[in-house]
């Protein structure tokens, strides 16, 4: 027995007999399940869940006291998301926290009874899995990841960091509604900024490292790496790739900088699976997704590394620094 439990099975003991009646009934114990889009040992999606379980804990609620919890990690594969979107459903739990857009339409494949929280996606309206922002109006509520938008400043800060570039490769995924989105967004601004666009698929490592290697042939290119769960599953080798080939590149989560990247620019996803825990709580205290609004994000991070920009012989603007949340040296 741990100390800690020792202690407590101490103290309760030699308190039970004196006061009775000061014992409290069990908690009733409400379940709730994980659709993870990412593998069980990327330690990604272990920084974002521990931030859900802490607020979840901060709003009463502990797994194996009060709460049981089934979590399936699908590692980005499309027959997974489906399956264990299958396996979830069959098990009723009360509510089930969605990490990203393919694994709200597999669940909404598989119900449209069980509430459903996405901790963050890319247009959900488009996407078909709520009404409206404002009134979500099914099973399903929870977070933006960022408006599409968002996705021009890429365009503009890559310009800004390496005026050289007039050719830029876009990593999206082609397969979800987000990776068109994106690609508009940025389609729509490149010109302005004399950059010449190329799409490049990451459906899988052997298309992704073919398309760099073939694309940095040429001089003057960049990369803009935008949002996808399959660009997060293959983050390591895409950054892998750009250093090999010095190539200057944007990204849309921090971690790319954190890791070698030379900048990203985008939301705090570790926040918005912090606020799911609260839409969580409340519909497991009664109230309904068709009636919780969708959310945007709070604050979006800019993260330079300057220790990569120094390898590939660019100078960082003073202005650019300065409005940097985060330089690594």
């Amino acid at each position: 027995m741990r100390r800690r439990e020792l202690i407590g099975a101490v103290i309760g003991a030699s308190v039970w007999p004196l006061c009775p009646r000061a014992q409290q009934a069990p908690e009733r114990m409400r379940r709730i399940a994980v659709l993870q889009s990412l593998a069980e040992d990327d330690p990604e999606g272990t920084i974002r869940m521990a931030g859900f379980w802490q607020a979840l804990q901060q709003l009463g609620w502990t797994e194996g006291r009060n709460l049981r919890v089934d979590t399936r990690w699908a590692s980005g594969d499309a027959d997974l998301y489906r399956r264990y979107a299958a396996e979830l459903v069959t098990l009723a739990p009360e509510v089930i926290l969605a990490t990203a857009s393919p694994t709200v339409a597999a669940l909404q494949m598989a119900t449209r009874t069980i509430p459903i929280v996405f901790a963050h996606a890319v247009d959900p309206v488009g996407a078909g899995f709520v009404d409206s922002l404002t009134r979500p109006g099914g099973n399903a509520t929870g977070f933006i990841l960022f408006e599409y938008g968002m996705s021009a400043k890429w365009v503009e800060l890559l310009k800004e960091i390496a005026p050289g570039v007039t050719r830029a490769a876009i990593l999206r995924d082609a397969a979800i509604a987000a990776g068109t989105g994106q690609f508009g967004a940025i389609q729509s601004v490149a010109p302005s900024f004399g950059v010449e666009l190329s799409a490049v698929n990451v459906r899988d490592p052997g298309e992704i490292e073919r398309a760099i290697a073939a694309f940095a042939h040429t001089s003057n290119g960049g990369l803009i790496v935008t949002a996808s769960p399959l660009v997060t599953l293959h983050r390591e080798l895409i950054t892998r790739l750009v250093a090999r080939h010095k190539l200057p590149a944007i990204y849309s989560l921090r971690r790319f900088a954190i890791t070698g990247g030379l900048i990203s620019y985008g939301p705090d996803i570790a926040d918005n699976f912090r606020r799911s825990a609260g839409y969580v709580d409340r519909i497991l205290r009664g109230e309904k997704p068709a009636d919780l609004p969708v959310q945007t994000p709070t604050k979006y991070e800019l993260v330079i590394n300057l220790k990569t920009a120094q390898a590939l012989g660019l100078t960082i603007p003073p202005n650019l620094l300065a409005r940097a949340d985060e330089v690594i040296e």
